[in-house]
């Protein structure tokens, strides 16, 4: 055998055996190449943390260097939130969610925050050096999440229905809190983050790109990347976080991005992420107008809202029957005229007096956890039966009310009819008739709706520069999330929040009002003087404000968040939520500000 035989042959026996390797060990498809640089991700915002910030705290860098650490490593984990929020909520919660204790009620038990923001209030406006051994100690946690979160990358299998669910849901995210300035209130870094947060959903498009076979789907996804380098460029041009216009931005740039996604998962048939959660995945957008299903936040399937149980509903809402007395019922204190409010400083109660708080408005009620101020009910059908046997309020009974109806034919006749059964009335039935109604009260349809879905004349400029107000300067939207504009955290809306604000007991603004809220429920310390963030929704309407209706109009309320609540008042509320310091919001802005929560009125139909 010759050497060229023998050199042949030993190629031919190479080439054969890459040949063998490359046909049997199994394929590494585009979804797994994602996940895989999730995890290289993880790994560089965990080095970065560690081998950058941390260092630069160690060596007494100065403040400003430290900051601008701080901006990176941030920058650094907007690649990767898209899967952390949506895989793993809890550990997101302690690497990004706000600097406040979590609070576990059922338990009695509180964990420390940690994370992100809670690194931000050691460095800002400028760094506390007597806080190092404190700053160090998060680092050092931080660490510990990222190996958490390693370890969950790297044993689970990404699917194409929950990579498309949670890019969709970063795209919700983007709107309602890295826009707001939810994530970094201090640093005011939130719209060069939103631009890197739309790169990680370029950088998921991208893998699709490489697998899909559909003309459409490929001429859909070419939208989409184009889309998504607008939206970059949209906020790498205006990066000033006070001045960001959230409409033009909204409306403009990420809703039409929006759309496409959901597109591209119909053409595909990717399935739907079947969760329960509140808002529909079959919507386009956030801000459609049947996106809510208020029946998601219903205590278990018979008590789902029918068009039979809201005529129901609404019949018993304005019928004396329900009080002891039978001189009142539910619109003695929730007037339609008023977005179902009464227009009183706090409501009067049976006797002639006055009860302790306010009436807040029953629209959008049920997009929340929690009713009543101090979120003592977890549900309507709870807040029905609370209010009938409150001695201050019906001074009745559930029983009493169903034993008065039972004896009325046609009410027998429409509760047979709503309930699908003809046996006696029970106490539940009623309760639930009642909420029904109550959940019909979200129409979604107010000026504000109209601009979102694209009438540009639904709003004038001075509206939409107060939208540009709310959602920045002066951080409304950071508590009262859009679309609800209540304290229901986006973007899967599972959760409902409360604020400690330090509100006064009277304008003279001398006094912390003395309503302990919701710590009567829960004596934990954290919840003294915490009340629910109702919504917004309809503001115009529901004068006067605040649990104890202390305010008498929009403008001195948003004179009291300007001034840094009770706080900023001078009063002593160590367990404040609202930051106590001044907005420095100009009478320009406030009256800007004010134009546009007039938008949030719902149209009569």
């Amino acid at each position: 055998m010759t050497f060229k035989t023998v050199l042949l042959l030993l190629l031919f026996t190479t080439v054969s055996c890459i040949w063998l390797v490359q046909c049997t060990a199994p394929k590494q498809t585009s979804i797994d190449a994602l996940r895989l640089e999730t995890i290289q991700e993880i790994d560089s915002f965990n080095a970065y943390v560690q081998d950058t910030l941390a260092k630069a705290v160690i060596a007494n860098e100065s403040s400003e260097q430290i900051q601008q650490h701080f901006v990176k490593s941030r920058l650094l984990y907007k690649k990767v939130e898209w899967a952390v929020d949506y895989f793993m909520p809890t550990t997101a919660r302690f690497v990004n969610g706000p600097p406040l204790d979590e609070l576990e009620l059922e338990e009695n038990k509180a964990e420390q925050g940690e994370g992100l923001q809670m690194i931000e209030t050691f460095i800002y406006p400028t760094y506390d050096t007597a806080k190092k051994n404190d700053l160090l100690r998060q680092l050092k946690i931080l660490k510990g999440s990222c190996a958490r979160m390693k370890q969950y990358f790297t044993e689970i299998n990404f699917a194409d229905d929950v990579v498309i669910d949670a890019t969709r849901l970063e795209v919700y995210r983007i709107i309602t809190l890295g826009i707001s300035g939810f994530d970094a209130p201090m640093a005011k870094s939130s719209i060069g983050e939103a631009a890197t947060s739309l790169a990680s959903i370029k950088k998921v498009i991208n893998n699709y790109a490489l697998l899909t076979k559909n003309d459409s789907s490929k001429q859909v996804l070419k939208n989409i990347k184009s889309q998504i380098d607008s939206c970059i460029v949209y906020c790498n041009t205006n990066i000033d976080f006070d001045s960001f216009n959230r409409g033009i931005f909204i409306t403009k740039y990420i809703n039409p991005l929006s759309s496409n996604l959901y597109k591209f998962q119909l053409l595909e048939n990717i399935g739907f992420v079947n969760d329960g959660r509140p808002y529909k995945q079959n919507a386009a957008t956030l801000f459609d107008k049947n996106g809510f299903d208020v029946n998601a936040f219903i205590p278990s399937k018979e008590f789902a809202s029918t068009p039979a149980k809201i005529a129901l509903g609404k019949k018993l809402f304005y019928s004396n029957m329900l009080s002891t007395n039978g001189n009142r019922n539910c619109a003695t204190c929730h007037q339609p005229n008023k977005a179902f409010t009464d227009g009183l400083t706090t409501s009067a109660n049976l006797n002639g007096g006055f009860i302790k708080r306010n009436a807040p408005t029953l629209t959008y009620a049920v997009l929340q956890h929690g009713q009543f101020w101090d979120m003592r009910q977890p549900d309507l059908e709870s807040q029905a039966g609370d209010v009938i046997a409150n001695k201050d309020e019906m001074h009745s009974s559930l029983q009493n009310a169903v034993d008065k109806l039972r004896k009325d034919s046609s009410y027998t006749k429409q509760f047979a009819q709503a309930f699908g059964n003809k046996q006696p009335i029970k106490t539940w039935q009623l309760q639930n008739a009642i909420a029904s109604y109550v959940r019909s009260l979200t129409p979604f349809n107010a000026r504000f709706d109209d601009y979102m879905r694209g009438n540009e004349n639904a709003l004038n400029a001075k509206e939409i520069n107060g939208f540009t107000i709310f959602m920045g300067k002066a951080k409304c939207g950071s508590c009262h999330f859009v679309p609800i504009f209540n304290g229901t955290v986006p973007p899967k809306f599972v959760k409902t929040e409360g604020e400690v604000l330090g509100t006064p007991k009277n304008k003279a603004n001398k006094q912390l009002d003395d309503d302990k809220g919701r710590y009567i429920q829960h004596n934990m310390p954290q919840l003294m003087n915490g009340f629910k963030t109702p919504t917004l929704r309809n503001i115009a309407l529901t004068a006067p404000y605040m649990h104890n209706g202390v305010y008498s109009t929009l403008e001195e309320t948003i004179d009291f968040y300007n001034k840094g609540g009770g706080v900023g008042l001078g009063f002593k509320v160590p367990n404040q939520t609202l930051a106590p310091d001044p907005l420095n919001l100009t009478a320009t802005e406030v009256k800007a500000l004010v134009a546009f929560m007039k938008t949030l009125t719902d149209k009569t139909e």
